[in-house]
């Protein structure tokens, strides 16, 4: 499911491998401070410069202590604390090489905290030291001595730069794929909102626009004949009073967004349609082929509106004086046919007074439902529209 605001999209978490590189380096500092603090004791008991060295050693792992704490940022507190550190381990491996080897978590440190090449640099004067102080342990010239210090130092650079790298990349893949999320969730929220106000539009021309429109005619008729034929025009005017009831029960409908009025209370659309009229002045006919098969709300409720629609166009547009409703049940499908004995028309045509809304909103009620709309119309003979929706075989 597409984000929304009900499913807001939030950042993910850090990535383990890096919690789990920052404990190793850690792990492996107090691990290599130990050692070269028990072997500064086995191999010089006694000498002066052994509570230095204890002393230093335990403020260098103090310091290194209080590192987390400040985090991974290169604020000011954190470079102090950097410089207290390396300096500390520098004055340490000058009283006993033998912690010139601390360096190695502390090349992550650096890396971690300074920017690339001030990181890159520091690691390179470590390195410098490291081999310096190794050389001094030496009693001969080792080439191992000179070269080891240097191939660990750029393994574990290249390491952490790469990581560090593909570390960003994720990061910025995970930015995009946030917004890109957000951005589609803003795009479906507008579509529905469209899809919505469409859909509201269909139901009010429908429904609301031509039960408005026949009261009109009603009570228009009742005014013509009001002095000449009471009788009629109060039948008129009963008329118009039934069709604005039902406009406001439409009207609810549409608040509470419920099924169609005619087919609540278990209504059929059989039933909903041969109750159906298109004015004091046309005859409507409703035929029923086939076997009935229970349809899906949403397919009674397209067909009902179109026929809906239909008749309100026989009515204002045709000139006919019958239409006839004709719903068939064809097994995959089932189709609803409006035929009139109207005028007809040569070119298609959408409703007048360039409203616009009656064919295309059947159209779009029956490409909804994956149905298809046709029309055929001769002038003179009338005209008839026919709406095959497909139906799902029964199981």
């Amino acid at each position: 499911m597409p984000p929304t605001e009900e499913h807001p999209v939030t950042p993910a978490p850090p990535r383990d491998d890096t919690r789990t590189l920052a404990t190793v380096a850690h792990t492996a500092f107090f691990l290599l401070l130990g050692a070269s603090v028990a072997r500064f004791l086995l191999r010089h008991p006694g000498e002066p410069r052994t509570p230095w060295v204890i002393a230093l050693s335990v403020t260098l792992a103090l310091l290194y202590v209080l590192g987390p704490a400040l985090g991974a940022a290169p604020t000011r507190r954190r470079l102090l604390w950097l410089g207290l550190v390396v300096t500390t381990w520098v004055v340490l491996v000058v009283l006993a090489p033998s912690f010139a080897w601390c360096a190695v978590p502390l090349f992550f440190t650096a890396l971690r905290t300074l920017p690339p090449r001030a990181a890159i640099v520091l690691v390179a004067l470590l390195t410098a030291f490291v081999v310096t102080a190794q050389l001094q342990l030496s009693k001969s010239f080792d080439p191992n001595l000179l070269l080891a210090p240097p191939a660990v130092a750029a393994l574990a650079t290249a390491v952490f730069v790469h990581m560090e790298r593909q570390a960003q990349a994720q990061r910025a893949l995970i930015d995009d794929l946030i917004r890109t999320r957000r951005e589609l969730a803003a795009t479906e929220r507008r579509e529905g909102t469209l899809a919505e106000r469409q859909r509201l539009s269909m139901e009010i021309h429908d429904t609301l626009a031509q039960n408005l429109s026949s009261q009109q005619m009603l009570l228009q008729a009742a005014d013509r004949t009001w002095d000449t034929d009471p009788a009629t025009a109060r039948g008129h005017v009963r008329t118009a009073t039934g069709i604005a009831a039902h406009g406001l029960a439409e009207a609810r409908r549409l608040v509470h967004d419920l099924a169609p009025s005619e087919l609540a209370d278990g209504a059929g659309l059989a039933e909903a349609l041969r109750s159906l009229d298109a004015g004091p002045d046309i005859e409507v006919r409703f035929h029923l082929e086939g076997v009935p098969a229970p349809l899906p709300d949403r397919v009674q409720s397209a067909l009902l509106r179109i026929a809906q629609g239909a008749l309100a166009n026989v009515r204002e547009h045709s000139g006919a004086r019958t239409a006839a409703l004709t719903l068939s049940f064809l097994g995959n499908q089932v189709v609803l046919d409006i035929a009139d004995d109207g005028h007809g028309f040569s070119e298609p045509r959408t409703d007048a007074d360039g409203r616009g809304h009656g064919l295309p909103a059947m159209r779009a009620r029956v490409r909804q439902l994956g149905g298809t709309l046709t029309i055929e119309s001769t002038p003179g003979e009338g005209t008839v529209l026919s709406a095959a929706i497909p139906l799902e075989p029964a199981p």
